[in-house]
């Protein structure tokens, strides 16, 4: 086998299975940090081997019990190891001893634990939420650093700080008590957040969106609902992530440019989800009893947009007024540029530019692509073309997506050809 396709398979299994892979690690040995250099030695092994043996049938689980053999031999080698040899062996046990290829075990159970683990309070915030986007959602630290709106380099040394102080603190890598979870679970809800947001728009890649992230998140999301039966921003979360991916196969076209929602079939969009995602809100409106927090919110915007029969037929008024309430409960730059939208819409492209305008100098804002791909559709609304043709080729520069630059310079194209 060609030793390109064997890096393409261990690549694309890494993608889909790093998260399963690690969290089993992590119940075993007991450390985060060791668990990752665990996976990693598995990929390293499988990198040598798969070129001259071939792609195994069950290639994660080929990982998974090459990585399991990797830590009993370090753990051998250390008499405080007996225990996690003896689980070792137990899991390898299950698995036929000739076929690395059986199938991973208490997968799901181990995927929450881990986020859980990742979001101990031992941790900074911020800490936590990079670990876990690390190593549960799988992004690399240029997807997490445009989450956050900083620097590639801050994030890694944030996920190096993170396992090094869980590894310090001697955190206790077990399934947290219901009132850990109670205090954890903000530090949760915002990285299965993220983690639907890259699935929704990557970062980078040649695809405009990830959609197995987004299918991930919910269910983890719906997992949470039940674990915190009684917290509407869960509900809200799960009824955000049910609602916009309702539109997942219509924002992009059979050959997988990006459709925006102006030109989408509507008929397209996922009944099923927009019926799951209205009950979702509805309870959680309930719980909330008038205290909408942020997802809430959120999930309210997107019901309003799931909801109307056309673009047109939308209550960009209603959506003008959401989106002013969400702005003052977070702050956000980006939402604020979201209502400049809205705002285009529901007043007129002069508003929309206006507060724009306000944000340009946002420190925030800098090198975030959106923010004058935004300023290029309000100006040539206004038929303002030539420096349209220059906010939307300026956004290009900026995209780290591959399919959105294309998008984009397509844009410029057609409001420099109007």
């Amino acid at each position: 086998m060609e030793p390109t396709t064997a890096r393409a398979a261990v690549e694309a299994v890494w993608r889909l299975e790093s998260t399963a892979i690690i969290a089993t690690l992590v119940r075993v040995v007991r450390d985060v940090a060791l668990a990752e250099d665990l996976a990693q030695d598995a990929v390293v092994a499988a990198l040598d081997q798969w070129p001259r043996t071939g792609i195994p049938a069950k290639p994660a689980a080929w990982l998974m019990a090459v990585a399991k053999r990797r830590a009993m031999d370090a753990f051998r080698a250390d008499a405080r190891g007996d225990r996690v040899v003896a689980r070792l062996a137990m899991d390898l046990e299950w698995a036929s001893a000739d076929d690395p290829t059986a199938a991973i075990d208490h997968v799901d159970d181990d995927v929450l634990r881990l986020m859980f683990i990742c979001c101990h309070p031992v941790l900074t915030e911020e800490g936590r939420t990079t670990l876990t986007l690390r190593l549960v959602a799988g992004l690399t630290a240029r997807e997490i650093a445009r989450a956050y709106l900083t620097s590639e380099a801050t994030i890694a040394q944030r996920i190096s700080r993170a396992k090094r102080t869980l590894t310090e603190a001697g955190a206790a890598i077990e399934e947290p008590s219901e009132a850990e979870r109670a205090e954890r679970m903000g530090a949760v809800l915002r990285v299965v957040y993220l983690l639907f947001n890259e699935g929704y728009a990557a970062t980078e890649g040649q695809d405009w969106m990830r959609p197995a992230l987004c299918v991930e998140a919910i269910r983890v999301g719906r997992i949470l609902t039940t674990v915190a039966p009684t917290e509407s921003e869960a509900q809200g979360l799960l009824a955000l992530m049910e609602l916009q991916s309702s539109r997942l196969r219509a924002r992009v076209d059979a050959a997988g440019r990006p459709v925006l929602l102006d030109d989408q079939d509507r008929s397209r969009w996922d009944s099923g989800s927009i019926s799951r995602g209205s009950a979702a809100l509805a309870e959680a409106r309930r719980l909330a009893a008038g205290a909408d927090g942020p997802y809430l919110l959120q999930a309210r915007i997107a019901a309003c947009h799931a909801h109307a029969e056309s673009t047109d037929a939308t209550d960009w008024a209603l959506l003008a007024e959401l989106y002013e309430q969400l702005a003052r409960l977070t702050g956000s730059p980006v939402v604020e540029l979201n209502r400049a939208v809205v705002l285009g819409r529901a007043v007129g492209p002069e508003a929309g530019l206006a507060l724009v305008d306000q944000l340009v100098d946002h420190p925030a804002l800098r090198g975030y692509h959106l923010l004058p791909a935004v300023r290029a559709d309000l100006l040539q609304k206004l038929g303002r073309r030539a420096e349209a043709v220059e906010e939307y080729l300026r956004a290009a520069e900026l995209a780290t997506n591959l399919s959105e630059r294309d998008f984009l310079r397509e844009r410029a194209a057609d409001a420099a050809a109007r």
